[in-house]
């Protein structure tokens, strides 16, 4: 199977479901037209993928995602030799494929990969576009079609875990945040067909626990939780017990905590 022919694969079809917060769509598509990287700053679970998923299908290039991890490695992003048969091949790794082809290379939560593993970005995102391999003594350089993006919550930034001046100063970067009450009442009821009163309930839910967050929760529920927590509820589980699996449950695991939030609920529902 040709590089060509399995790029098809990462193409998305129909179009996904997104509710634009800002003007992230023409800033997006404005840093495309100038081959400059983008990075998306935001919460967990605030529509950050869904937003590539969107711009990948709009900008119809494939798209290639990466979920960053500790264990990720720079063979992970270019490629490795691999022995099959006992014949020795080259496989291109995911970000390498992206380069090749001119899709959307997505480092989903790039925060949580090791910084080693980020430097390989460093000359695909600035006016070298081009990508190194060593261990093939290539360069390939990235044609117009290629788009390098980043995603990370700030959230969650430590001493530890920040990225680096030299790598953010090569990005234009996208503020993402949850969105104004009406929009995400109408993300739950595209996503859900729940009705709205339970819609607005869920998003009153969601904005106590938001006001929690630092004192006592790292983060509030997210628009990905309200949906999850719609969909139990449209499935006929009790709306106070459908909160408390899909997003109490998700938002501490402190006994204190949970009872506080059930109480949250059990008031609005």
């Amino acid at each position: 199977m040709t590089q060509a022919q399995t790029s098809e694969n990462y193409f998305i079809t129909e179009q996904p479901y997104y509710e634009p917060i800002g003007n992230e769509v023409a800033l997006f598509e404005a840093a495309y037209q100038n081959q400059l990287p983008v990075l998306l700053k935001g919460p967990t679970g605030c529509g950050k993928t869904r937003f590539m998923e969107y711009m990948a299908w709009r900008l119809k290039r494939p798209l290639i995602t990466v979920s960053c991890h500790d264990d990720l490695t720079a063979s992970d992003l270019v490629g490795r030799y691999l022995i099959k048969q006992g014949n020795t091949s080259w496989v291109d790794g995911a970000l390498t494929h992206a380069v090749r082809c001119g899709g959307i290379c997505y480092l989903d939560e790039v925060i949580e990969a090791r910084k080693d593993t980020t430097v390989v970005i460093h000359p695909l995102a600035d006016d070298r576009r081009v990508l190194p391999i060593d261990k093939l003594s290539e360069l390939i350089t990235a044609p117009p079609e290629f788009c390098l993006a980043l995603s990370y919550n700030p959230g969650y930034q430590s001493v530890l875990k920040d990225l680096k001046p030299s790598t953010r100063q090569r990005f234009v970067a996208l503020e993402f945040n949850y969105p104004a009450p009406d929009v995400e009442r109408k993300i739950i009821m595209q996503e859900t067909q729940v009705d709205i009163v339970t819609a607005e309930k869920l998003v009153k839910f969601a904005q106590t626990t938001r006001n929690l967050k630092q004192n006592g929760l790292d983060e509030g529920a997210s628009t990905r939780l309200l949906v999850h927590a719609a969909k139990l509820i449209q499935s006929d589980i009790e709306p106070k017990q459908a909160c408390h699996s899909a997003i109490t449950q998700a938002l501490s695991d402190d006994a204190e905590m949970l009872t506080a939030i059930d109480e949250l609920a059990a008031s609005l529902f």
